[in-house]
């Protein structure tokens, strides 16, 4: 016979309920009872007719949920048990709360979008924005779905210019979820593809499962491209929306989302483009027009010829300013000879003899007679008149 102590017990229990898959991913419904709060955890007691359990909802966990729990209402609660050895208690440790009557699948929805929140596969800071022109889009879906031929039609008219890969999967069912991940994986192994589409027609909560898959999510979130879902009708909202870097209401709307422009849209930026470069050449052209204009002038002052008419054209006003200063000159002289000859004229004694005057000279010595005591009598004299001379003696 083994014996063993307390702790010993315990502890190979709570290994025991750490292994077991069973207990580590628990669904459990019943009433809530005994309700309080304590530094932001909640404890609680989960109930029904025949039994009772110890529930904990930690304060981490508590802030994430839309459901809180009340005394008197009855939830189906997720979570794990776990065993309290220092007291020998067995407890469930909740993370989802939900109202007591949803479907299963529903509940099994809100366990992992909730864990996968938590992980950070919704992070919105991890969101890639997607290519403005893709060249190449890639799509997944079934060939034969209506989904497919409504994606073909609105990127045909609105977008012819880009290319469309169909990655094939079958998008309902078992076989669906590992399909869609594979369709991801080959489509993510080409350098060319720059979107995915990842899309699937309206249907009941069980057609559109494969994309609530867990598999699928993290496909998504492992994808290198930036993934757009269209997923079923406007009111569908599955676990791919969530992952994805963006979510359309309809397969339609998805493509619209990868073809940002439609084709007029298209047509008149490249009219506006067009415009644009002509502008653009013409600027440029002026600018080497400036430029050359600019080079000739600099060309110009440093030119031998430019040098060469520039002082031609020095020597020319040199010459005429010397000109300017000999005419001066010469006028200067003239108008001083002028003046010289009007004052000789004035002291010319002919000038004298004209207004009546006479000139008497000595005809001994022909010194000129201004003074009687220059003579004597009987001295031979020579008196000069206007038009000729006659001889004198004194008395």
């Amino acid at each position: 016979m083994e014996i063993y102590t307390v702790s010993e017990a315990l502890n190979y229990l709570k290994v025991k309920l750490e292994i077991d898959d069973r207990f580590n991913d628990l669904w459990l419904e019943g009433e809530v009872s005994g309700c309080k709060d304590v530094k932001g955890h909640c404890y609680f007691t989960l109930k029904d007719g025949s039994g009772a359990i110890s529930c904990t909802l930690f304060k981490n966990k508590l802030l994430q949920q839309r459901y809180r729990p009340q005394d008197g209402s009855s939830f189906v609660l997720h979570g794990y048990l776990d065993l309290y050895t220092g007291r020998g208690q067995l407890q469930f440790n909740v993370d989802l709360v939900q109202p007591a009557g949803v479907g299963r699948l529903h509940l099994e929805f809100e366990a992992l979008k909730q864990r996968l929140a938590e992980e950070g596969l919704f992070a919105l800071e991890r969101k890639r924005p997607l290519p403005e022109r893709p060249g190449v889009i890639g799509v997944v879906t079934s060939p034969g779905a209506a989904a497919f031929q409504d994606i073909l039609n609105v990127l045909g008219r609105r977008y012819p210019l880009a290319q469309v890969v169909l990655s094939p999967a079958t998008v309902q069912g078992e076989a669906a979820p590992p399909q869609i991940v594979a369709a991801l994986q080959l489509l993510n192994l080409r350098r060319d593809v720059e979107v995915i589409v990842l899309a699937r027609g309206g249907g009941a909560i069980e057609d559109l499962w494969a994309f609530n898959d867990e598999r699928v999510a993290r496909a998504v979130f492992a994808s290198r491209i930036p993934v757009v879902t269209g997923v079923g009708h406007e009111t569908d909202f599955t676990m791919v929306d969530f992952v994805a870097d963006m979510r359309a209401p309809t397969p339609s709307a998805a493509a619209e989302l990868v073809s940002p422009v439609s084709l007029e849209d298209l047509q008149y930026e490249l009219v506006a483009l067009a415009d644009r470069l002509y502008t653009l050449v013409q600027n440029q052209l002026d600018d080497y027009r400036a430029g050359l204009d600019e080079t000739n002038r600099r060309l110009d002052r440093v030119s031998p010829t430019a040098r060469i008419d520039r002082f031609r054209q020095r020597l020319q006003d040199l010459s005429e300013r010397r000109n300017r200063q000999v005419h001066h000159l010469i006028e200067l002289q003239r108008t001083r000879l002028t003046g010289e000859l009007n004052r000789l004229k004035v002291l010319d004694p002919r000038q004298i003899l004209d207004r009546g005057y006479a000139v008497v000279t000595r005809s001994l010595d022909g010194a000129v007679v201004n003074a009687t005591n220059q003579i004597q009598p009987g001295d031979s004299l020579q008196v000069r008149v206007k038009d000729g001379t006659f001889g004198v003696r004194a008395e």
